[in-house]
């Protein structure tokens, strides 16, 4: 069985068009079978966009499990002083990413495997549906690894269902030193805002 968070998904090839539309913009997105939400923007994503504050406009921001791309595409357009990193480990969802970038328009959004980001590179921001299918330990290690490239000043913003385990997993981020809250609840879904750990 294929998985999204596959590195190659071994489902067939079979694109389709969705469509994002925020207030401030409209997207027309390529997705395809073995990447996440394949079959329209996400709900959780689609809040985060609309709720979690706008982007800085400068510096390194973080798309954490990019998909098909509809945050990086997204904070590409709405900070395009920014440099956006999309990270995924699915190439298939890599190369959408790197595709829908282009065909939107946005020039500073880089789509890459998550060790072809630069050690030095600290990010302002950090947005995340993050996969908790991949299983509670697994999470924990992804989440505590990115969340420490935040700078001292940065955010990062997480939307969880909470049958998915978000309002423990506000409590897990506490407890690792990361100040969390929640920042929304709406449609069952958990927008979480996560400071840089002191």
């Amino acid at each position: 069985m294929s998985h999204y968070f596959d590195v190659d998904p071994s489902v067939v090839s079979d694109p389709r068009r969705v469509r994002l539309v925020l207030p401030d913009l409209v997207l027309d997105l390529t997705t395809d079978r073995g990447v996440f939400a394949r079959d329209g923007v996400d709900p959780g994503t689609k809040l985060l966009l609309m709720e979690a504050p706008l982007p800085p406009a400068q510096g390194h921001l973080l798309d954490l499990g990019c998909g098909y791309g509809p945050v990086a595409v997204t904070l590409g357009r709405r900070s395009p002083g920014a440099t956006v990193w999309a990270v995924d480990v699915n190439r298939r969802a890599l190369t959408l990413t790197a595709a829908n970038a282009e065909a939107a328009g946005v020039g500073n959004v880089r789509a890459v495997a998550p060790e072809a980001v630069p050690d030095d590179v600290v990010f302002a921001g950090l947005w995340s549906n993050p996969p908790v299918r991949v299983g509670k330990v697994a999470l924990q290690s992804l989440l505590q690894r990115w969340l420490d490239r935040l700078a001292p000043e940065g955010h990062a913003w997480l939307v969880v269902h909470k049958h998915l385990g978000a309002d423990s997993l506000a409590r897990w981020l506490g407890s690792q030193g990361f100040p969390t809250e929640r920042l929304r609840s709406r449609m069952g879904y958990r927008i979480l805002q996560v400071d840089a750990r002191a």
